[in-house]
């Protein structure tokens, strides 16, 4: 059995971010969510994620700072 691929999704908006998440859940992904960067940030640091889909507009910084 291989292991899920761990996608994280930083996205302030809750919907967009609850609907992407379901939807990589739905097809074997491992979702982990952030609503601002700082958040993301964390995650980042703590889970290694394979990959990020990044709001660039954030409401605590630019998502090209956390590029």
């Amino acid at each position: 059995m291989s292991q899920k691929l761990t996608v994280l999704i930083i996205e302030d908006e809750r919907n967009i971010c609850d609907f992407i998440s379901t939807s990589l859940t739905s097809q074997n992904y491992r979702a982990l969510t952030a609503y601002t960067g700082g958040a993301g940030l964390s995650l980042i640091a703590s889970q290694c994620p394979d990959i990020v889909l990044l709001d660039l507009g954030l409401p605590d910084m630019d998502g090209v700072d956390i590029i």
